[in-house]
């Protein structure tokens, strides 16, 4: 059987068996793989603490019909036991988890920026450099930027007129001018659009100095966002504890 090698971040486990399981893989050149690592789950196995979610690691598969089995594991960095002590960090990094599979819909596509993203998200999560719902929302918003489907927060999602303006439309593709705002639209704080953007884009001075206020609502549209284009909410987020 042909083999392959790939650096990888494990998204989820599910028990197969009495002593194996199915690891659900985010890698850097294949995309997401579904492989069996058996008897991980006995006392004596090699590598089974090697694949548990959050997981960084250097992982070795034979290819199946099915399901890819696991062969060889190296670990790079574990960041869920460094998680798990924080409610606030293991929640939001669970979230950036199941939005990274999510994103991902179609096993072995390349999947690389998507990849990269949650590498740098997790480490930064772990870091504990920025709140933990700020990382978050970072994530959520690069990848969907990253899947085609980046809102805009200054000009007019429609016409592109420039911006800033008032109103905010989840089906329209984020900020709208007067003469586009149809119903449905909203009409968020200008600050909560300004952080909003800063995430994007990356501007982490300017999202740190944000208020609560601004946070909880570019929260709840960032959650409105995902949901509307992956047509259902991911199960994860409303287990979130936003600080």
């Amino acid at each position: 059987m042909p083999t392959y090698r790939d650096e990888a971040i494990v998204l989820r486990t599910q028990r197969l068996g009495e002593a194996d399981r199915i690891v659900t893989l985010l890698t850097r050149a294949n995309g997401r793989v579904r492989g069996v690592a058996k008897g991980v789950r006995r006392t004596g196995s090699r590598f089974g603490a090697r694949l548990e979610p959050f997981s960084h690691i250097d992982v070795q598969l034979y290819e199946g019909r099915s399901l890819d089995t696991v062969t060889q594991v190296e670990s790079i960095a574990s960041h869920g036991a460094r998680l798990a002590g924080d409610y606030p960090r293991w929640t939001s990094g669970t979230a950036m988890l199941e939005a990274a599979e999510r994103l991902t819909p179609i096993e072995k596509e390349s999947a690389t920026q998507q990849f990269l993203l949650l590498v740098g998200g997790l480490r930064t999560l772990v870091s504990g450099t920025h709140d933990a719902s700020l990382v978050l929302d970072a994530f959520l918003l690069r990848s969907l930027a990253i899947a085609g489907w980046s809102p805009s927060f200054d000009d007019c999602a429609r016409c592109g007129r420039i911006g800033p303006h008032r109103a905010f439309s989840i089906s329209g593709g984020g900020a709208l001018c007067p003469d586009c705002r149809g119903s449905g639209a909203t009409s968020p704080a200008p600050e909560t659009l300004a952080l909003m953007g800063a995430l994007l884009s990356g501007d982490w001075a300017a999202a740190d100095a944000s208020d609560m206020r601004c946070r909880r609502e570019s929260s709840g549209l960032t959650a409105a966002l995902v949901t509307w284009h992956l047509e259902r909410g991911l199960r994860s987020l409303p287990l979130v504890e936003r600080t």
